[in-house]
């Protein structure tokens, strides 16, 4: 299993733009939680689906071509947000096709901001995220992934899943 982690210089926490004299600025509207910014679905073509590993079921989500080499794509310390939503969607486009997915660490819930993203991480259970992680690789294998490889997008959280990957 290779691992491989790219930090993201910046973070934007707004979804809508608006035409300035000097090109696009980033709005928040009013009427848009900052809840539904977080966990906002980045496109329709993912698939929820639930793995079973040892006494667990855990949801993930899953993009891509069927038969297509697997990339389980690990969420930032936020959880499974738009973010990494669309970074999975991008990677599931690469090239001649992946099929990307996304374990769901935090069972569902979604850092609103720092604090709780912190508190959300803090409250990880490394060993089960690592066995999360690889239910999710043989779920791509028995869905037809011949090759797997894990990425990851922050080294706060994914530096350490990494660590205990490469002795897995």
């Amino acid at each position: 299993m290779v691992v491989g982690i790219c930090s993201r210089t910046s973070f934007n926490k707004t979804l809508l733009f608006k035409a300035t004299t000097s090109g696009l600025a980033r709005t928040l509207s009013p009427s848009v939680s900052r809840f539904q910014i977080r966990s906002i679905m980045a496109d329709s073509s993912f698939k929820k689906i639930q793995i079973q590993r040892d006494d667990a079921a855990f949801d993930a989500y899953v993009v891509g071509k069927e038969d297509a080499p697997g990339i389980v794509v690990l969420q930032e310390w936020w959880g499974v947000d738009f973010e990494v939503k669309n970074h999975a969607l991008k990677i599931s486009q690469f090239d001649s096709g992946y099929k990307a997915l996304i374990p769901d660490l935090y069972r569902g819930k979604v850092g609103l901001d720092v604090a709780e993203a912190q508190h959300l991480m803090d409250g990880l259970d490394w060993q089960g995220a690592v066995k999360d992680i690889c239910a999710s690789v043989s779920w791509l294998k028995a869905n037809g992934s011949k090759k797997v490889s894990c990425f990851s997008f922050q080294e706060k959280v994914n530096s350490g899943l990494s660590s205990l990957l490469s002795f897995n």
